[in-house]
């Protein structure tokens, strides 16, 4: 035998051994050397649009339930199961079996501003009340404002303002709106980009405000009007525990420092401290948050769920759903899920079925629109066990 086929010979054998190794650890192979599809995520977790919404998918984790929306703030569901949904632009949708659209008068969509955020009276189904909170222009001033409407099912009727004078501006107004288990509406509001109107508590901007079903203030608020709390920045999320404890979530800096993003446990009263205090930092009488995001990463915080004994919040710049898993009294573990897998998110709310239902942001300007967006995605709750 020549000394080149015994060569051959000795590279055929080392190739065969090569193969039944790679045979008998592809699945490794694949998880290492490959970006998880639809096929390798595990718990049957898709990103592909057309396999998210296949109808014979074995457990149905993910689901697109609507898409080639306008920049959709904010989801709520009425009692027959159809979900309401603000977009930025100025339009209300009701989407069930086909799609109906209500614009609203007034609103005003320039930068941040806009349509924003939506909640329903506790008693809907008896007095039929929604409330939005929106950004108007009066006399070339950007404001924010809380209206309330009778929802019908052809028509808003019934157009009264509750809290008004919130100052807006093209960034930092806030939006996110909630009732909470006391029955009274709480109101997150941005600092308008003035960050010493957050400090002054006589001002609307960078609070949380609380207030009755028509707007009257009630007589345990801290400082005798609308606020509960100062302080703030940029809260856009608004949730409360188990055991009825109010959490918000609030942008931190912003620019070429960008970062210190964060997660509050809100009180009656105290001053989380915006803008003298940030991240990790403490003084006397202000509330250092329960977690930050750091100087060097930036979720962008936005709306927020409570979920098995975790708080669900979306990123917007983080392009991911947050987890913030509570270990004890003010003290939370976080996870990071799906990536960049959905791009920018922004509401997250927990539907009357216990699944999360998030949506996208990626047509607002500051994303990345991919086919169909922007779109509102249904999660099983079981992927994050």
């Amino acid at each position: 035998m020549t000394r080149f086929l015994r060569i051959l010979l000795i590279v055929f054998a080392i190739l065969v051994v090569l193969a039944v190794i790679a045979f008998f650890n592809r699945d490794r192979i694949f998880q290492t050397f490959f970006k998880p599809t639809a096929t390798f995520l595990p718990q049957g977790v898709s990103v592909d649009d057309q396999k998210v919404k296949n109808e014979n998918s074995e457990k149905k984790n993910i689901e697109i339930v609507a898409e080639n929306l306008n920049i959709p703030w904010e989801i709520a569901f009425l009692p027959d199961g159809d979900m309401l949904v603000t977009e930025r632009s100025g339009t209300l949708l009701r989407i069930g079996n086909d799609r109906k659209s209500y614009p609203i008068e007034g609103v005003r969509h320039r930068g941040e501003g806009g349509l924003l955020g939506l909640a329903l009276h506790p008693k809907f189904s008896d007095n039929h009340w929604i409330y939005l909170y929106l950004t108007v222009e009066e006399n070339n001033v950007l404001k924010n404002r809380v209206e309330r409407y009778s929802f019908g099912s052809d028509f808003l009727s019934e157009r009264i303002i509750i809290l008004e004078n919130i100052p807006g501006a093209t960034n930092h107004d806030g939006g996110r709106i909630s009732f909470g288990p006391d029955g009274f509406l709480y109101i997150a509001t941005g600092d308008a980009s003035q960050g010493n109107l957050a400090q002054d508590t006589k001002s609307l901007a960078g609070k949380i405000l609380r207030v009755r079903d028509d707007g009257t203030i009630p007589a345990d608020n801290p400082f005798g009007n609308a606020v509960y709390s100062n302080g703030h920045r940029n809260s856009q999320g608004l949730t409360w525990d188990d055991k009825g404890n109010l959490w918000a979530t609030e942008h931190g800096r912003s620019g070429a420092s960008s970062g210190l993003d964060e997660l509050n446990l809100i009180e009656s009263g105290k001053n989380y401290g915006w803008p003298a205090i940030e991240g990790d930092e403490r003084k006397n009488n202000m509330e250092t948050p329960v977690i930050n995001s750091g100087p060097d990463e930036t979720w962008a915080p936005a709306g927020a769920a409570f979920l098995s004994g975790s708080i669900f919040f979306g990123g917007l710049r983080g392009e991911a759903l947050y987890e913030a898993k509570i270990t004890s009294e003010k003290k939370v573990s976080l996870k990071i899920h799906f990536h960049e897998e959905f791009g920018r998110i922004r509401a997250v709310v927990l539907g009357p079925d216990g699944f999360l239902y998030i949506s996208t942001s990626n047509t607002d300007g500051r994303g990345s629109p991919k086919s169909n967006d922007d779109k509102i995605i249904k999660i099983n709750p079981s992927v994050f066990r």
